[in-house]
């Protein structure tokens, strides 16, 4: 009986131990699926920056295996191609030589621009079967993918020539479809001599060559702050601020702080859109310290500062603090976009773009499709992301504002045209107790249905009405002629 006893227990002891090896193997397999499932899932979805990474030997296969694809312009013509030099080996060639260099980049001691961003899908080959086996028989490489751009040659050349010499930044952009048309940033260099130039370019620490200015540059945005000044303004007074009014005589002192108007300029008496068109610092100082610094805040906030910009290349984030513990001389410098504020221009580019949207903004976008060597379409980037920055009615309460700014103020250079315009002008002071000043504009035409933005730095140049509206008015002249 004890034996019958015994063995019984042994029995279930043992099937028990099967169940928990059956539930343990079972567990495993699960984990195991579902593991492989992930890896799978990720690969799939981040195959382009698997393929990007630069511990991914699989890229150097495609390179020995495909030639590099071109990039075009817009209007078709070519901003990069793979030649092959007096020695028979591929080298990358950039027909237009500096005019192109920050935004299309460079593909050689690392990459930069489009060649960066595009990088997959320029190392990748789509032709047909049929034309890799003859290729491959006469042992040439798969000619790789090419990428069209949204960028137009004859506003990026416009751009690069009216900046001339000058230390800065344009951007031009088409403000309903979020399309990059032109991006230029100097000092600049020839992605063509990189080999000859890089050591000289990469050692020298006062050298900002391979800066991208438009996306890198972190500025102080002047005037052109106005904009984010009077949106908040309008926020918390509404229709009241057509009650406005303020006697300029060229500076405003509010306990102890003093802030001038530029040059000392007295402006006299002026309403709410004069003290915008006009410029006055000293009405703006005094509407910046009636504003609630929680209110302000979240303004800024929701206009992108301190955030990533829905931009896909490299790019600073810009930065402008207000909070309870703001003094009453940082608040009156905020409200002027001095002080402490630091804005790209592509970040001014973008508010702008919002504004002349009706606040609608659209994601910034400079690759427009892939296409294989035999013309066949492989990828669009159309995707219409858009992101509501600002209201249908603050947009139009700015956009008059701006339009003020062109009829009676610092940028009446583009009054009278064949087109109407609307912007904002800056002189950002960057040196304590010296008159030196960046020069921008940011602003759109045509006024009534706006088309294309255009953003402008230009380094220590002084009055942006002077030097950076006339860099405006050509590119507007170009694109509506």
């Amino acid at each position: 009986m004890d034996k019958e006893n015994q063995t019984e227990k042994n029995s279930k002891t043992t099937n028990k131990n099967l169940y928990s090896i059956v539930f343990i193997g079972s567990a495993f397999i699960v984990l195991f699926a579902v593991m492989i499932s992930y890896i799978c899932v990720f690969s799939f979805s981040n195959k382009q920056e698997m393929m990007d990474n630069s511990y991914n030997t699989h890229q150097a296969l495609l390179k020995k295996q495909n030639s590099r694809g071109s990039i075009y312009s817009s209007d078709g013509k070519i901003l990069a191609r793979t030649v092959k030099d007096d020695k028979g080996e591929e080298v990358r060639e950039y027909p237009y030589e500096k005019v192109f260099a920050h935004i299309v980049g460079f593909s050689s001691h690392g990459r930069s621009g489009i060649e960066d961003m595009a990088n997959y899908y320029l190392i990748n080959s789509n032709i047909s079967i049929n034309s890799k086996a003859n290729a491959y028989e006469n042992e040439e490489k798969f000619p790789g993918d090419s990428l069209y751009t949204t960028l137009d040659t004859r506003l990026q050349e416009t751009a690069y020539e009216a900046l001339s010499a000058h230390k800065g930044a344009v951007i031009v952009s088409n403000v309903k479809t979020g399309e990059i048309l032109a991006m230029v940033s100097k000092p600049d260099f020839d992605p063509n001599n990189l080999d000859k130039e890089w050591v000289s370019m990469t050692t020298d620490e006062d050298n900002t060559q391979l800066l991208n200015r438009a996306t890198q540059g972190l500025y102080p945005p002047g005037s052109t702050f106005k904009i984010v000044t009077a949106l908040e303004y309008f926020r918390e007074n509404g229709d009241n601020y057509k009650n406005y009014h303020f006697s300029c005589n060229g500076r405003f002192t509010y306990e102890g702080n003093t802030i001038n108007c530029f040059h000392g300029e007295s402006h006299g008496s002026v309403d709410f859109p004069l003290s915008f068109a006009k410029s006055c610092n000293s009405s703006f100082a005094n509407m910046a310290i009636t504003l609630d610094r929680n209110s302000f805040n979240s303004t800024l906030s929701g206009l992108m500062f301190g955030s990533e910009l829905p931009w896909d290349m490299n790019h600073k984030k810009s930065s402008a603090i207000c909070n309870e513990g703001l003094s009453d001389n940082d608040i009156m410098q905020l409200g002027i976009g001095q002080g402490k504020t630091t804005v790209t221009p592509l970040h001014m580019h973008l508010i702008t773009s919002a504004i002349a949207n009706g606040g609608s903004l659209v994601k910034p976008r400079v690759m427009d499709r892939v296409v294989s060597d035999e013309g066949k379409v492989i990828k669009s980037f159309y995707e219409d992301e858009t992101k509501q920055l600002i209201t249908s009615e603050e947009a139009e309460f700015l956009r008059d504002l701006m339009h003020e700014v062109v009829e009676k103020g610092t940028a009446s250079k583009l009054k009278g045209l064949s087109y109407t315009a609307a912007g904002k002008t800056g002189s950002a002071e960057f040196k304590d107790s010296t008159s030196d000043s960046h020069a921008w504009f940011t602003g759109f035409a045509p006024y009534e249905d706006p088309e294309i933005a255009v953003t402008i730095i230009v380094e220590n140049a002084g009055s942006g009405g002077e030097f950076a509206v006339p860099i405006a008015k050509r590119i507007f002249d170009k694109y509506f002629s």
